[in-house]
């Protein structure tokens, strides 16, 4: 894989992070950093695509987001793999591992963890420029952990949105990229403004059918009489926090399966969460507006998940 030309000459040692306002008026919060995949530093305001870049003008490219914490990555081979099955997807030359190691190893040792001790990677590649460019663009950023996100692990209210069409009927329509994670992320965006202009924080797909299916940005995992469920993964996107906990569960004695969930289980459950990389698990406080319970085996999953501050 190479970067672009335009990636390659505006590459410069990045500055000590500037302040960057956070989002709710809440303290500064350090500026994200960015490194391309030969280690180099480079400020986040410097321009390292061109601006025909296919990512740019099409969304046509892949991307992978990990959470750190205190120089740790959580599952860096887990989200590698996913962004090369994304990849494969969308018919993209096979992601540099070893560059993204590069670059994700300099943003951890250039951090400034006393100051901001959580944050998030995202690793990007896109199909790079449309005319005369030299391969994928790719790169990856550090950035702080937003305080909206955190609190969010303290419970969301969530929407129940119609997704328009069955999954398994994208399974086998590959130019639908079932299970890629893409930079054409309009929809899923759309969804979350639509939520939080609704009175919620976050939005649930659902098909016309009925079948629960996923966050726009997380994994749903229901409690329904103590069992663990979790909608099966046909059409959607597989979650790495979901597969850390299906690697923890028969050690904390959680019974997890995927299940084919139904709207109506919604209305039978003890608790339910959204598990993704930022928040990790976000107990579900109230679904259309209904309450729902806190369930029993919250604090299990927190500390079996990593929660930062769970007992």
């Amino acid at each position: 894989m190479t970067d672009t030309p335009a990636a390659t000459a505006s590459a410069t040692p990045a500055p000590a992070c500037a302040d960057a306002a956070s989002r709710d008026g809440s303290a500064p919060l350090p500026a994200p950093i960015v490194a391309l995949l030969d280690g180099t530093l480079v400020d986040v305001t410097t321009p390292i695509v061109r601006a025909d870049d296919l990512g740019v003008v099409r969304g046509d490219g892949v991307f992978d987001v990990a959470h750190v914490r205190e120089r740790v990555v959580d599952g860096l081979d887990a989200h590698l793999e996913r962004l090369a099955a994304s990849a494969r997807i969308l018919a993209l030359p096979e992601p540099d591992e070893a560059g993204f190691r590069r670059a994700v190893d300099a943003l951890v040792d250039a951090w400034d963890w006393q100051r901001s001790p959580e944050g998030v990677v995202r690793l990007v590649m896109t199909r790079g420029a449309e005319t005369g460019g030299t391969g994928p663009s790719a790169w990856a950023m550090l950035s702080p952990m937003s305080p909206a996100v955190i609190r969010e692990r303290e419970g969301v209210r969530v929407v129940v949105l119609d997704r328009g069409m069955e999954a398994e009927g994208t399974v086998d329509l590959p130019w639908l990229l079932p299970g890629a994670k893409s930079l054409s992320y309009g929809i899923n965006m759309a969804a979350k403004r639509w939520a939080v202009a609704n009175g919620a924080d976050d939005a649930l797909f659902v098909t016309p059918n009925g079948r629960l299916l996923e966050g726009p940005t997380s994994t749903l995992v229901v409690d329904l009489d103590g069992a663990l469920r979790t909608p099966a993964q046909d059409g959607i996107l597989k979650s790495t926090t979901l597969e850390a906990l299906f690697a923890a569960a028969p050690g904390a004695g959680l019974d997890l399966e995927f299940a084919d969930l139904r709207l109506d289980d919604l209305e039978r459950v003890r608790g339910a969460w959204l598990l993704s990389s930022g928040r990790v698990l976000a107990p579900i406080t109230h679904l259309d507006g209904r309450e729902v319970p806190r369930s029993p085996q919250h604090e299990v999953l927190a500390r079996v998940l990593g929660v930062p501050g769970a007992a």
